[in-house]
């Protein structure tokens, strides 16, 4: 964060200080007292089980100036009524006055947090970048990251998640981006938005708060994005494989590693890219983020360079880890739903050729009456791909099976597992040298199958 005296931050939060009023925060924010560093702002959140409040003394120990709390305590800081809004409020003011800072916003049914990594490996190759790993989407990990922005950088890469109208907006409201990608449009929370068709009214939230002289990067492959163009006063490049985008890719090809190779176009240049990460989705994701860094000012030749080294940085999204015993994990557990679940599925395919295939799904949450639907639809896709395993975890994903059971020539077999430790008791009984295995679900549901695979000294 930019320097901030505590009078300061009482102003911008409406706040009231406690101590000195000219005792300045130098260092970062953090809602965690065992980050805190020299010189920064411990927010201290209330809580039933875990208070922040309790964690002031620590936080001062590691170094923190001041505490921002909704009571008071021992230590130099500001008071406020709400610790969330008055994040908003400073991360409001601090953008602001980063006069040189560009901010890339980005949405998307899915590969929002994975785009985001590549597009802030590719910026950082032009100068300082913000681009914090994992999913730090929503009203507390959206002003915590702009908070993390000083004088020195220039590009700040924020990803927005929506749960229903008006998120996007009030995220934009907060820190207002010149650069705003749309991924996709897909199942994901159909519970909350009701249709896709509700989902695109919600994402395109993020195209409609670009200024006249922003750009907006849609994907020209999802007809809900690309129709985001006349809902922008910004201009346009369009992303995909047709022949409208003006950032293409073309002469896709998958390796056995489930790598993808294509030819990138831009204008008359074309270049030759070969990617380090697993999965077909990934040109879709890769060429986004090119697009963000040729608008940025990154040299097409770079670029192509820059492209073939990107890699995952936030954990448990398509992390390809092959054992010394030789099987291969994809662990794409952090979160699912129906879009990211045919896509890892495809990549599990194409890393399969040859390979005892193994999907292990869990349930994918948020889908309101399309759960059943949309479980038994990965189901009958797993089955068209010809994976030979397929194992479901808890009986809310039970309809994966059914839907693999629809697909009548498929030859593979299906396995129920009431929780993770079932489904870890079927792996270890038949785990071979051979062996590719995904593992997919939403949050926390399939962890601890992907983490008893890691430690392959146990097995």
């Amino acid at each position: 964060m930019i320097p901030l005296s505590l009078g300061e931050i009482a102003e911008i939060t409406g706040g009231h200080v406690v101590g000195d009023p000219a005792l300045t925060v130098t260092g970062g924010v953090e809602y965690d007292s065992r980050k805190i560093g020299p010189g920064g702002l411990f927010v201290a959140f209330p809580g039933e089980k875990v208070d922040g409040h309790d964690f002031a003394g620590t936080a001062v120990d590691l170094g923190a100036a001041g505490i921002l709390s909704t009571r008071r305590t021992p230590f130099p800081g500001v008071v406020v009524e709400d610790p969330l809004a008055a994040l908003a409020a400073l991360a409001r003011v601090v953008v602001t006055r980063l006069d040189k800072l560009t901010v890339v916003g980005l949405t998307g049914s899915s590969g929002k947090t994975t785009t985001k990594d590549y597009i802030g490996q590719l910026l950082a190759r032009l100068g300082p970048t913000v681009a914090p790993a994992g999913s730090l989407n929503n009203e507390l990990g959206f002003p915590y990251t702009v908070l993390q922005a000083t004088e020195e950088t220039r590009f700040l890469v924020l990803e927005m998640g929506a749960r229903g109208p008006g998120h996007i907006r009030y995220l934009t409201d907060i820190a207002r981006p010149s650069i705003g990608v749309v991924l996709n449009v897909g199942a994901a929370h159909l519970g909350e938005f009701g249709s896709v068709e509700g989902t695109a009214l919600a994402k395109g939230e993020l195209v409609e708060a670009l200024p006249p002289d922003g750009v907006a990067i849609l994907n020209a492959d999802d007809p809900l994005v690309a129709a985001m163009s006349t809902r922008t006063a910004a201009s346009v490049v369009l992303t995909g494989l047709a022949g409208s985008a003006s950032v293409r890719a073309t002469d896709v090809d998958v390796d056995n590693y489930g790598k993808a190779s294509y030819s990138l176009i831009s204008g008359e240049k074309v270049g030759q890219v070969r990617l380090a990460v697993a999965g077909e989705h990934q040109v879709a994701n890769t060429l986004a983020a090119a697009a963000v860094a040729l608008v940025a000012g990154m040299e097409f030749g770079d670029l192509v360079v820059a492209l073939g080294q990107v890699g995952i940085v936030s954990g448990r999204r398509m992390d390809v880890v092959t054992r010394p015993d030789g099987v291969v994990l994809i662990d794409d557990s952090y979160n699912a739903n129906p879009s990211s679940t045919a896509a890892a599925l495809r990549a599990l395919a194409a890393m399969g050729t040859r390979r005892r295939t193994t999907a292990v799904l869990g349930y994918m949450a948020e889908l309101g009456e399309h759960e059943t639907s949309g479980h038994a639809e990965v189901g009958r896709l797993a089955a068209e791909l010809g994976v030979d395993r397929l194992i479901a975890v808890a009986e809310n994903a039970r309809p994966i099976l059914d839907g693999a059971a629809s697909v009548p020539d498929w030859t593979g077999t299906a396995r129920f597992a009431a929780d993770q430790a079932g489904a870890i008791e079927i792996l270890q009984a038949d785990l071979r040298a051979d062996d590719v295995v995904l593992v997919k679900g939403s949050r926390y549901r399939t962890w601890d199958v992907a983490d008893w695979l890691r430690r392959s000294e146990e097995v």
